[in-house]
């Protein structure tokens, strides 16, 4: 569920460079001190529960000292890099784990996580308020966090002074009067790029009159641009809101516009960029986090998946990481619930598909669209 948006105030890229794992802590809970008989004192040191997790992963300190205290223990932040770097570095280290939980699993990875066999079975705490069309497996190794749609996003000024229809459908983008005004992320490189990839064989499927090779062959006819990152392709390249480029549609997340209006000062009533949502234009990226099996603290892990379920960190996810928590019954931020756009139907693409092609789509997808 892949999500990017403390960019805007703290530079979070959500197309991660990789990077070398390495670990990051919270500030380190005060030991506590227990009297023994005798008057004789001993110190409660604090416990270390490790989650490896991939670089666009934040949580408010104050989240986070909640469980520290309540459990008298240290979080320690193992990064993996991207989504697919960190569960590589999981199925790698399985038989001696980086840390005790994994989160960042998004559903384009999950069949590879649940092959490599790499998660304990956990029901935390919480997951009966999760909707059943978020979990993926019954035996709950790897359990939804959160989710988030990827769509086309707009800058509804160029369409308004141009007097140009806002694109309804994929197929829009391949008609003569949106020429050049596409960018997207390479799949190869980029989640969301990835993500948008597999909307269009959900929506065009991979047999038939009319594939999803079709629809990117007449994008490259059509010059659409591709960039490595979401980044670029956001701020360099597209034209609304923050971005200061040229083109007027760019692949990006259903709640762009929320961090358009959130992080502006002052925050306009209406956002400056629109996401398309109509059926079968977005796909669902939903993160998941899981035991990992021979950890060193499977207690301590088990009460952190607790904890990630919990109203309190739930509550907290959409302001840090501008996706939607996996819990419908938690309140969301009024910016979010004024502004922030759900896909009715996304496209879909099994799991068990997308681990079985993936490296073959994209593939593909580079010969059409890059040679």
């Amino acid at each position: 569920m892949r999500t990017k948006w403390w960019l805007w105030s703290l530079l979070w890229v959500l197309v991660m460079a990789v990077s070398a794992c390495g670990g990051e802590s919270t500030p380190t809970a005060e030991p506590t001190v227990q009297e023994e008989a005798g008057g004789e004192t001993q110190t409660n040191e604090p416990r270390v529960v490790r989650l490896l997790t991939h670089d666009s992963f934040s949580v408010s300190e104050e989240v986070l000292a909640a469980f520290e205290a309540e459990h008298n223990a240290t979080i320690e932040f193992v990064k993996g890099g991207d989504a697919g770097t960190t569960l590589n570095q999981a199925i790698l280290s399985k038989e001696n784990p980086l840390a005790d939980v994994i989160f960042g699993v998004d559903n384009t990875f999950f069949s590879r996580a649940i092959d490599a066999d790499i998660t304990e079975p956990y029901t935390p705490a919480g997951l009966e308020h999760v909707p059943d069309d978020l979990k993926l497996d019954p035996q709950n190794r790897l359990v939804p966090i959160d989710w988030g749609d990827v769509c086309l996003n707009i800058d509804k000024a160029y369409f308004a002074e141009n007097n140009l229809p806002k694109p309804q459908t994929l197929r829009d983008l391949t008609k003569p009067e949106y020429k050049g005004l596409t960018v997207v992320e390479n799949p190869a490189t980029s989640s969301p790029g990835l993500a948008f990839m597999l909307a269009t064989i959900g929506a065009f499927g991979t047999e038939g009159e009319y594939t999803w090779e079709d629809f990117w062959r007449e994008m490259r006819a059509n010059d659409v641009l591709v960039t490595d990152g979401w980044e670029d392709a956001y701020y360099g390249q597209f034209s609304g809101g923050s971005g200061e480029g040229t083109r007027p549609i760019v692949v990006s997340y259903a709640t762009s516009p929320v961090a358009e209006v959130y992080f502006a000062d002052p925050q306009p009533e209406e956002p400056p960029t629109e996401a398309i949502i109509a059926d079968n234009t977005c796909f669902r990226q939903i993160e998941f986090a899981g035991l990992l099996k021979n950890a060193a603290n499977p207690e301590l892990g088990k009460a952190l998946l607790d904890f990630m379920l919990s109203p309190t960190f739930q509550e907290d996810i959409p302001l840090q990481m501008f996706v939607f928590p996996a819990r419908p019954d938690v309140e969301l931020p009024e910016v979010f619930v004024k502004h922030g756009k759900v896909a009715e139907k996304p496209a879909v693409v099994p799991p068990e598909a997308i681990e079985q092609h993936r490296e073959e789509w994209i593939e593909r997808w580079t010969e059409i669209v890059l040679r």
